[in-house]
């Protein structure tokens, strides 16, 4: 943190602001005016999130209720030739008629908005990587290239201005790039250390940074035990929001880390600023201001990965400047982004603790809840298919949303792949609702799983919709979706009270913002993983997306593409072919087995090598520990389930969700099972539910 050494830290509690520190005086505003944070876009959507405040709303209004179904595509591009690979989660900004997006590739094209003919690529030489956004500004385009540059391009021509290589802060290469007043702001990720960013937009010159785990002689290092702080991630994954009025940008940074995984906080006591933060920051300087974090000492990787977006909305009738902030935990935090106090009121509630992950004691909730559930449903087996979006994987134990965890698995919803994940959320400055898509994809949680917790297989990752009212904090309405929506699936709202969001099958869908009722949809032929927008050329106004496609949480079943959409009113251009769908139940691990190779057995509690056709030699617990994993069989076979005579002791099959058998087997015992209907038949294992197995039956 440049310059912040001086400054203290700030809690925002309940309805005031209290502090472990001192905390700093108010910023000045700096400006008068027009708020610039929240003014929406009209003929321009010139950055990621739409506007300063990251509202993704416009103020147009020409395509509405009465004319949507004569809504159509105008022109379709195929950026990259057909592309049908790749992570691809960028979004588009449009500026003066021209739309700018990053492909799969790296690749910054320029696309005129009212024709899509190309006007210019940039084609990257530095390897591809995850890319979510340009910025635009001072007749440059700002984009990312592998090995942390950023890159400044001629808007007319697409020629290289400057670039500039930014070491020492993490890699700078997956968060979208915000333009602002000569300003570039930038954020690491994916390293031992994240930082927010601001350099300078004529040459790449760092001006200050502001790191998420602050080291020695910064504030809130004494958060950290020891040297933890060093491995602590808290990166920032999405862009920022700034109030130039304020002279505040603020960074939302992520989830703590540590020298095993995001799920172990026995050696990183204490709260572990600044992750799982959102941090105001001086504009100008780099100093601190105020902070608000979500969840202390996190150990579920349940860090809010989104945007801040600002409003200014009445509050118990006075106008108030808030941030809504949140959430993969479900909930939205609502600050006032002056000073970062509560005007709704958020409680530190206490919850279940484990001395050995060193745990904190409460957690802030907001006075009005969460807007999706935080415990999963034991549903019964053999009820209705999928059933409830958050019912359980049988066999793991049950917990809630903060429930800590040790040895043991530990299932609870939303699920780190859950919530509101990193799409963009959009406030309506007409319905004066904010809107998030988000995901029911619950998560088992241990010191035995890898990474950021398990992924049950099997599970159904579902998710919906869901509107907020700001003022209020209360749900206004909520909409049950067949696929996730938490993974870049972002939201486009207009003043014409329409909400523009795209799935994982590749339909973009326009509902009722007022409502949740689905008006129109439209075919793009991939994934949407992006946000749509809106901008205007010689009086017509248009509508686009991008269809690429990502592999979160669906794998490579998610169809890719390199479709980049333009829609207008009267547009005739046919819908792209229906790819085949997402699989929205979590795969198990391992390809496809013929039951006559094995003799349509499965061996419970040992690994499978589909090279050599060989059994584990010692038994597993892992989430591969059915011999073999998937196996396929026709209809009418009779599947033989055996505990190898070498396991310990008693594993078994649990058959879910439509619960044909569940049954223990000692050592050497056997259980059989025939098959009468095609379909997928997933099961794992009671005496560890991790290992998993499918038949599929054709």
């Amino acid at each position: 943190m440049k310059g912040a050494a001086a400054a203290a830290v700030g809690v925002a509690v309940g309805t005031g602001l209290t502090s472990t520190l001192p905390a700093t005086a108010e910023p000045a505003v700096r400006h008068t005016g027009h708020p610039l944070a929240t003014k929406p876009g009209g003929r321009d959507f010139p950055k990621v999130g739409g506007n300063l405040g990251n509202q993704n709303y416009t103020a147009l209004g020409g395509i509405h209720r009465g004319n949507i179904r004569k809504l159509g595509a105008a022109w379709v591009n195929r950026i990259e030739g057909g592309l049908t690979t790749g992570t691809n989660q960028s979004t588009a900004v449009a500026v003066d008629g021209v739309l700018y997006i990053e492909s799969a590739l790296g690749n910054v094209h320029a696309v005129d908005g009212a024709t899509g003919v190309t006007k210019w690529v940039y084609h990257q030489a530095r390897g591809t990587l995850t890319r979510r956004g340009v910025a635009v500004g001072q007749g440059m385009v700002f984009t990312h290239a592998r090995g942390s540059w950023i890159i400044a391009l001629d808007q007319q021509t697409g020629a290289v201005a400057w670039e500039r290589q930014i070491t020492g802060y993490g890699n700078m290469e997956k968060v979208a790039v915000t333009y602002h007043d000569g300003r570039l702001y930038c954020g690491t990720h994916d390293g031992d250390r994240g930082a927010g960013l601001a350099l300078d937009a004529s040459n790449g010159d760092v001006v200050w940074h502001f790191w998420g785990a602050p080291g020695p002689g910064e504030i809130g290092n004494d958060t950290w035990e020891g040297d933890s702080w060093q491995t602590g991630g808290a990166t920032p994954w999405l862009h920022p929001a700034v109030d130039p009025d304020l002279g505040l940008v603020y960074w939302a940074f992520g989830n703590a880390r540590g020298s095993r995984s995001s799920q172990d906080g026995s050696e990183r006591a204490g709260e572990n600023l600044f992750s799982s933060s959102l941090v105001a920051i001086d504009m100008e300087t780099g100093e601190y201001r105020w902070h608000f974090q979500s969840i202390h000492h996190g150990i579920w990787d349940m860090d809010n990965t989104m945007a801040p977006v600002l409003a200014d909305v009445r509050i118990r009738g006075r106008m108030r400047k808030i941030v809504i902030y949140g959430s993969k935990c479900g909930m939205y935090y609502i600050l006032d982004r002056t000073d970062g106090s509560a005007p709704l009121g958020i409680d530190e509630v206490s919850v279940p603790q484990e001395p050995r992950q060193k745990t904190w004691p409460t957690q802030p909730f907001p006075r009005q809840g969460p807007w999706t559930e935080t415990t999963v449903v034991d549903q019964p087996l053999g009820t209705s298919v999928p059933g409830n979006p958050n019912r359980a994987v049988p066999n793991y134990v049950q917990g809630s949303l903060y429930d800590p965890h040790w040895d043991i698995p530990i299932l609870s919803i939303p699920g780190h792949g859950g919530g509101a994940d990193w799409s963009h959320q959009s406030f309506s400055h007409s319905t004066g609702l904010v809107y998030t898509g988000f995901g029911y994809v619950a998560a088992a949680h241990s010191l035995t799983e890898a990474s950021n917790g398990l992924r049950p297989p099997g599970e159904y990752q579902t998710g919906g919709i869901v509107a907020v009212d700001a003022c209020t904090n209360k749900v206004r309405w909520k909409k049950h979706m067949p696929y996730s929506l938490a993974h870049g699936n972002g939201i486009l709202t207009t003043a014409s009270d329409l909400l523009f969001i795209g799935q994982p099958d590749g339909n973009l869908l326009g509902l009722d913002a007022r409502s949740g009722r689905e008006l129109w949809r439209f075919q793009t032929g991939a994934a949407i993983s992006s946000s749509p927008i809106m901008y205007e050329v010689d009086g017509q106004q248009y509508m686009a997306v991008y269809a690429g496609g990502t592999g979160i949480p669906y794998g490579n079943s998610a169809p890719r593409g390199d479709f980049l959409w333009a829609f207008t009113i009267g547009g005739t251009v046919e819908p792209a072919p229906t790819p085949p769908p997402p699989v929205i139940r979590r795969p198990v691990s391992g390809e496809p087995v013929e039951g006559g190779t094995v003799g349509n057995t499965v061996v419970i509690g040992r690994t499978y090598d589909p090279d050599t056709g060989e059994i584990g030699a010692t038994e597993s617990t892992a989430v591969n520990a059915m011999a073999p994993t998937h196996l396929r069989v026709p209809i009418g076979t009779t599947v033989t389930f055996t505990n190898h005579p070498g396991n310990a002791g008693t594993r078994g099959a649990t058959q879910f969700f439509e619960g044909l058998f569940d049954v223990r087997l000692a050592p050497g015992e056997s259980y059989t099972h025939t098959f009468r209907k095609r379909g997928e038949y997933f099961f794992n294992d009671p005496a560890s539910p991790r290992s998993t197995g499918k038949i599929e039956v054709f």
